[in-house]
Parts: C-alpha cells; sequence; structure tokens
C-alpha cells in the first residue's frame, strides 16, 4: 500500500482573524466590492435551513437572541455521510460552541459521538441511542437531521442551542483546500487511512505541519489508533479549530470566491442568515484561540445491550451545563462557583 506523508513547509501569511473555520467561508465576503458580496450572500442563502422553531427561537428561550449583543450558542456538525453515497449521514462531531459579548469570552465543548441519550422525538426511533444517530434518524424519518440533533444536545445539556452549522465530509475537505490548508502542531505522531486515495497511511509526525483536506480530515478523524488515548479524537478536534481561528483570510483566498459560493451552497447547512453572520464578524472579528475556554464532559465507555456507549458522569455533566449557563447569562444553581473571572 503505498504510503503518503503529510507536508510540512510554511503557510502562507494571512491578513485577518477569524472565529472557527466553518464561519471562514462566510467571513471571507464582508467588506469586500459588490460582485464577491454578491456571489457569498446568494451562497450563504442557499445554505440556510430554518429550523422551523416557534418564535425563531429555541424552546428553551424567552426571545429571540440578537447576534453581537446576546451571549449565544452554536452547535457545529460535522457529518459523515461519505459511506452513505451522500444520504442520511451520521453526526461524527458535535461540538458545542458560547459567545458571550459582554465578557470577550468563549467555550469550546466536544460532545462524544458515542455519547448516550434518549431520543422521542421520533415515534419509530424513540429508545436510547448515541447521540450522532439523532441526525441519521431525523433525516430519514423527514424530521430533519440538524433538528433532532440541536434537541438532542439541548436535552443533554440543558441549554439553548440558538445556532448551527453542519459541514459534511466533502465540503470539510474542500473548505481547507479552498484556503490553502491550514498549519496544525501535532502532539504525537500517529497515521490513519485517506478514504480518499484507497485507504493508504497519512503519516502525521509531531511538529508544525500544514495540512491539505485530506490530510487535515484524516487528522481530526481517527480515533482507532492506541495514540487516541494520549491524544484523544476531541482534544484534536479542537486543536483544528484552534488552529485556524488563528489564521487569516488573504486577498488570494477572497478571489477564489466562486469556488467558495458552490462549497457554500452544496455541502454547508445553518440556520444563520447573512445578515447575522455580519453582525457576528462585527463583534468577533478580532478573536483569538487564547480567548477560548475548554470545557470537557466526563464519563466512562460501558456495554449496554452489546454496544459501547460513552456514559456522561452525572455531577460532571450537571457542571458543564451550569458552566455553560453561566456563559450564556442563563439562570443557573446558585450554589455553583462563578468560573470566567478565574478562568480568564
Amino acid at each position: 500500500m503505498e504510503e503518503k506523508r503529510a507536508n510540512k513547509h510554511n503557510h502562507p501569511n494571512w491578513k485577518r482573524k477569524l472565529l472557527y473555520f466553518l464561519l471562514i467561508l462566510f467571513l471571507s465576503s464582508l467588506g469586500v466590492g459588490g460582485y464577491f458580496f454578491y456571489e457569498m450572500y446568494t451562497a450563504a442563502n442557499k445554505s440556510f435551513t430554518d429550523l422551523e422553531r416557534a418564535g425563531n427561537k429555541s424552546s428553551l428561550r424567552k426571545q429571540e437572541v440578537t447576534i453581537g449583543d446576546d451571549p449565544l450558542s452554536i452547535l457545529l456538525v460535522g457529518v459523515e455521510n461519505y459511506s452513505t453515497g451522500g444520504q442520511n449521514g451520521r453526526a461524527d462531531t458535535l461540538i458545542v460552541v458560547t459567545l458571550n459579548p459582554e465578557t470577550d469570552s468563549m467555550t469550546m465543548t466536544t460532545i462524544p459521538r458515542d455519547t448516550m441519550v434518549e431520543i422521542n422525538q421520533v415515534e419509530e426511533y424513540a429508545g436510547t441511542h448515541k447521540i450522532n444517530a439523532a441526525y441519521t434518524f431525523g433525516s430519514i424519518s423527514g424530521y430533519g437531521g440538524s433538528k433532532l440533533t440541536v434537541e438532542t444536545v439541548e436535552n443533554l445539556l440543558d441549554i439553548p442551542i440558538d445556532k448551527y452549522i453542519a459541514v459534511d465530509f466533502e465540503g470539510f475537505k474542500d473548505i481547507v483546500d479552498a484556503l490553502g490548508g491550514v498549519t496544525i502542531d501535532v502532539k504525537e505522531g500517529f497515521w490513519e487511512k485517506n478514504i480518499y486515495q484507497n485507504n493508504e497511511r497519512i503519516y502525521f509526525e509531531q511538529g508544525p505541519m500544514h495540512l491539505n483536506g485530506e490530510e487535515a480530515l484524516a487528522f481530526v478523524r481517527m480515533r482507532k489508533r492506541d495514540v487516541n488515548v494520549t491524544y484523544p479524537r476531541e482534544e484534536r478536534q479542537r486543536q483544528f479549530i484552534r488552529a485556524v481561528m488563528d489564521e487569516t483570510i488573504s486577498a488570494g483566498t477572497i478571489l477564489k470566491v466562486d469556488k467558495i459560493s458552490d462549497i457554500l451552497g452544496e455541502n454547508i447547512e445553518t440556520n444563520f442568515k447573512p445578515k447575522e453572520i455580519y453582525g457576528l464578524e462585527r463583534t468577533y472579528a478580532s478573536a483569538s484561540s487564547n480567548q477560548v475556554e475548554t470545557l470537557n464532559i466526563e464519563g466512562t465507555n460501558e456495554r449496554v445491550n452489546g454496544l459501547i456507549y460513552f456514559v456522561p458522569n452525572e455531577t460532571g455533566l450537571a457542571t458543564i451545563s451550569e458552566q455553560l449557563k453561566q456563559q450564556l447569562q442563563l439562570k443557573t444553581n446558585k450554589t455553583m462557583p462563578t468560573i470566567y473571572k478565574a478562568n480568564n
């Protein structure tokens, strides 16, 4: 089997910092000329998929949030659908990001894909499942893959999810390539199969590495090597997002607007409206990874009815929920400690 080594070289200079990689495509259009803005605005509209919620808000909210003024939660969903021919995939990656304009703080919480949850909105699938199945059940039943995933995450963490962005593997790869790749400081060497090149191995060496789309996807996907214990998948996913946050967009990237527009329309689904993206950019464009606090859900892997689930520690999950409520300025348990003044 042919083996492939990820390239090590310097990344080109970039000009503007961004929030995280899934919003790069949207934000890159802002502040440019009419043609570019029109193309990106049109593409963003094509990506828009409403969750059809009453009052255009989560049922856990009393009123709709105002982007740029109110604390906000965003669910980032990475959809694995290459093995199903692009249909009815699973939520391979789930990351909750919270943004608070008042405290200028951000949190990032990864939800393990095998987390045990109850899914009861769709009668034919009611019961105990892994959380990544919510996207599949919602898609097959017509309930909506993103809608059921958002609601399942809300039930797990007991917080409102205001916005979501879902991207499939093909979109992920194309996004990274359109941006010219991303530089990652690999903490521990490992290898992973390249699903686009007959499963040939991609080797990741310890230290800074510049990754193209296929390599970046393999970097965040790996979960079956022994090194996953000491360099877990969730850590690599967060590390990837932090790395892209500290990158900026070059003029050359903006000139690729036609390609970027195609990616937006074909491979990304979101309930962000173009004007809301503009409000987000105005408030958080200068954010860096130093402002991000990582929250970890503690738990154990347990076999239940022949399947391995990640079962969250109840006390730890309650603590995470309270921390996120603090960040979102929601009513919390008064006995919980205030965390942000101490950590920021």
